[in-house]
C-alpha cells in the first residue's frame, strides 16, 4: 500500500472503532436505563451528559489541533475514549453511568474534529466529499455491526465484557493512526474560529444546522428508545436484538448512500443535496410513531426475540429510508465546511460545524424527556420532523435572496 493509502485506511478503522463505542451504548441505552432505574427528565440527562462534553471540548480541541498537531490531539482523544468505555465496564449506579458518559463525550470530540480535519486535509479537493462520505461510511458499519452483535454479546455476558471489547478496538486504532499517519505540518497561528465565523457560506450553513440538531438529536436518538422502552411508557417493548437490528437498518442505508451521494455532491453541487435530504428525514421522522399501527399485520416467534409483529418491519424500513435521507445530506454538507477551511484552519470549520450544532443536541433531549412525559413519546419525532423541515425552509429562503443557485457549489 502507498503512504496515502496507510493513511486513508488508518483513519478509516480508527472511524469504525469510535462509532462502534458509540453504538454500543446507543443500542444498550434502554437497558441502562431500566438497570440503573432512570425515568423522564434523567432520561433527557443521560443524552444531555454527553452532548455537554462534547459542547464543552470543541473550541479547545480544534484550536490546538490547527495550532499545533492534529495527529497529536487526536490520539489524546482516543486514549479519553479508551479509558471511557472501560468506566462503562464496571458502573453500577447513576452518577457512574454520567461520569463515563461525559469521558466519551470528550474522547468523541477529539476523535470526531480531529478525524475530519485530516481527512479533509489528505483528500484531493475535486473529490472531498467521496472521501468523506467513505469515511462516514466506515462509521455506518459499525453502526450495523454495534447494535446486533453488540447487542448480543450483552443478552449473553452483560456489559463488562462488550465494553472491554470496545476499549481493546480502540487502543488497536490508536496504534495505527501513532504508526502510518504522517505528522501534521499545517498549522495556523492565531485563532481561525474568528475569521471563519464570519464567513458568508459556514454563516448560511448554520441556519440550517442549528435547527436540524434539534431532529437529529431527537430522531435518532428516540428511535432505539421508542422500540426498547416498555409498552406502558409508549414503546415498543423489544429487547436489545430487536433494537439493534432496527438501528443497524439505518446505518447500512447510510452506508451505501454516502460514497455515491459524495461523489454526485463533488459534481454537481452540495446544496440540493442538503436541501433534499432534510426535508426527506423531516418527513420520515413525523412518520416514525406511526408504525403502531402496522403492529396487527403479522405476528410472528423468533428465536431470542420472542414475539415479533409488523411494526418491527415498519421499524427497519422506516430506519432504513431515514438512513438514505441522511446519506444524501451528510457527505455535502461535511465537505462544504472542509472547503471553507482548507489552509484557513480545517479543525475550526469543522469546530464551528460540531459547535452550532450543540445547543439543539444539549437542550432538545431535556425537551424530548419531557415530552414523553407530558404528551407521550410521539411527540418527540413530531418536534423531530418540524425541526428538520423549519431548517430546510430557512436555508432556502437564504440561498434564494441572498447567495443564488451557485452559491454552495465548489469551487
Amino acid at each position: 500500500m502507498s503512504n496515502d493509502e496507510l493513511q486513508f485506511s488508518s483513519l478509516y478503522v480508527m472511524r469504525f472503532a469510535g462509532s462502534f463505542g458509540f453504538m454500543s451504548v446507543l443500542t444498550l441505552l434502554p437497558d441502562f436505563i431500566e438497570a440503573l432505574g432512570a425515568t423522564g427528565l434523567t432520561i433527557g440527562v443521560f443524552v444531555t451528559a454527553l452532548e455537554l462534553a462534547r459542547t464543552v471540548g470543541i473550541v479547545p480541541i480544534a484550536w490546538a489541533g490547527d495550532r499545533y498537531s492534529k495527529k497529536t490531539v487526536l490520539l489524546i482523544g482516543l486514549a479519553l475514549s479508551v479509558l471511557a468505555y472501560l468506566t462503562f465496564a464496571v458502573i453500577s449506579s447513576i452518577e457512574g453511568f454520567l461520569g463515563a458518559r461525559f469521558l466519551q463525550g470528550l474522547g468523541m470530540t477529539g476523535v470526531g474534529l480531529l478525524g475530519l480535519a485530516l481527512i479533509g486535509d489528505l483528500a484531493p479537493a475535486d473529490s472531498r466529499a467521496n472521501y468523506i462520505g467513505k469515511y462516514n461510511a466506515f462509521r455506518m458499519a459499525a453502526g450495523i455491526v454495534a447494535p446486533i452483535g453488540g447487542g448480543i454479546l450483552y443478552e449473553v455476558t452483560g456489559f463488562d465484557v462488550l465494553f472491554l471489547l470496545v476499549a481493546t478496538l480502540l487502543a488497536v486504532a490508536a496504534v495505527g493512526i501513532w504508526r502510518f499517519v504522517d505528522a501534521d505540518e499545517t498549522t495556523v497561528e492565531g485563532f481561525a474560529f474568528t475569521d471563519l465565523a464570519i464567513n458568508r457560506r459556514i454563516l448560511t450553513m448554520v441556519t440550517f444546522r442549528a435547527q436540524y440538531a434539534v431532529a437529529v438529536t431527537l430522531v435518532r436518538k428516540w428511535v432505539p428508545i421508542f422500540v426498547g422502552l416498555n409498552a406502558a411508557q409508549g414503546g415498543l417493548a423489544y429487547g436489545a436484538g430487536v433494537t439493534g437490528v432496527v438501528v443497524a437498518a439505518e446505518k447500512f442505508t447510510n452506508m451505501l448512500s454516502q460514497p455515491y451521494t459524495g461523489r454526485l455532491s463533488d459534481r454537481w453541487g452540495r446544496e440540493p443535496f442538503i436541501i433534499a435530504g432534510g426535508s426527506a428525514y423531516g418527513l420520515f421522522g413525523i412518520a416514525f410513531p406511526f408504525i403502531t399501527g402496522a403492529e396487527g399485520l403479522f405476528r410472528v416467534s423468533v428465536p431470542i426475540a420472542g414475539t415479533v409483529t409488523g411494526a418491527v418491519l415498519a421499524a427497519i424500513v422506516l430506519n432504513g429510508l431515514i438512513g438514505i435521507a441522511d446519506g444524501f445530506r451528510e457527505p455535502a454538507s461535511m465537505a462544504l465546511f472542509a472547503d471553507e477551511g482548507k489552509g484557513e484552519g480545517i479543525a475550526s470549520s469543522f469546530g464551528i460545524r460540531s459547535l452550532v450544532w450543540k445547543p439543539g443536541s444539549v437542550l432538545a433531549p431535556l425537551v424530548g424527556g419531557w415530552l414523553m412525559g407530558a404528551a407521550g413519546i410521539e411527540w418527540v419525532f413530531f418536534l423531530g420532523g418540524a425541526a428538520a423541515l423549519s431548517g430546510v425552509a430557512t436555508f432556502t429562503s437564504i440561498l434564494a435572496s441572498r447567495h443564488g443557485r451557485e452559491a454552495l457549489r465548489p469551487a
